[in-house]
């Protein structure tokens, strides 16, 4: 059975709690530390978890199937690298026509959890020459060119402030945490901001040169909305692309979305030994946010 179709006639709050009750019962005892946001191609990482107990979206009341390819859509809790995670296989999307608080309600629920820490993961295209199919990229800050924001109307100060700071999005000790990582791991670890567009189009080349001119680096149609809705709830945050492709303009090949796949399979082997490596070392819970 499936709460999809009566999601819609549940408020934000009522939908959270109810989700949280059935993961509670579906996984008794399990109390995450960290989350997990799987993009495009970069899902199979949670088939890693130690006795999993997997959730479908659908069974989760304020939280849609994810219609786009790569993204199975599925909540999964277990022990990965010592510690109780749960991890988004897969997301759902603005251009999918939800709204922008829908696209964050898998954030909130697995804060609501108890998750402390959130390492979130996307596909992206290379907006700068020297970023290449394959890279991992540290993000280091974002841009929200969506126009949206999951934070408009009135503010739930169960969850969080009305006005959160944004000045460290991206957590600059756990940046460093990362590239420790990498450098055990002997990986090349570029760095860059993540520009978040609507989509689901790709970019014009006259786009990318825009968002190259506002100090992009590496463009995709997630995350954004994502992390906003991560720091308004505590969540500490981990960004990490997998570079596909070189942004339009860039190469002459033309963009689809099963070379998207593709290349992030290619890249899953040095992309789960980072992640690895960064839930190991992660350090404890943190104040701030709801429980």
């Amino acid at each position: 059975m499936t709460h999809s179709a009566d999601a819609s006639s549940l408020s934000d709050p009522a939908a959270l709690e109810l989700s949280v009750s059935v993961v509670r019962k579906r996984a008794p005892g399990l109390v995450p530390e960290v989350a997990l946001v799987l993009g495009s191609g970069l899902g199979s990482l949670a088939d890693s978890f130690e006795d999993p107990v997997v959730i479908d979206f659908g069974d989760l009341p304020g939280l849609p199937v994810s219609t786009v390819i790569g993204h199975r859509g599925r909540l999964v809790l277990g022990r990965f690298e010592g510690r109780v995670c749960v991890a988004m296989q897969g997301r759902v999307h603005l251009y999918e026509g939800h709204d922008p608080s829908t696209v964050a309600f898998g954030v909130r629920l697995m804060r609501r959890l108890g998750a402390h820490t959130m390492v979130v993961t996307n596909a992206a295209g290379g907006v700068r020459a020297d970023l290449r199919p394959g890279d991992l990229m540290l993000i280091t800050d974002q841009l929200n060119m969506t126009a949206r924001t999951p934070l408009l109307g009135p503010n739930d100060d169960q969850l969080g402030p009305r006005f959160p700071d944004m000045g460290h999005a991206y957590d600059p000790a756990l940046a460093e945490l990362a590239r420790k990582a990498a450098t055990r791991l002997g990986l090349t670890l570029p760095e860059g901001v993540y520009a978040g567009v609507l989509g689901p189009q790709y970019e014009t080349p006259a786009e990318v040169r825009m968002l190259r001119s506002l100090g992009g680096d590496a463009v995709g149609m997630s995350t954004v909305l994502e992390v906003i809705a991560a720091r308004h709830v505590g969540l500490r945050v981990v960004g990490l692309s997998c570079i596909t492709n070189a942004a339009a303009g860039l190469s002459d090949e033309a963009l689809d979305h099963a070379d998207v796949e593709r290349v992030a399979r290619r890249a899953h082997a040095s992309f789960e030994a980072l992640v690895r490596a960064i839930v190991a070392a992660l350090p404890g819970p943190v104040d701030g946010g709801a429980q």
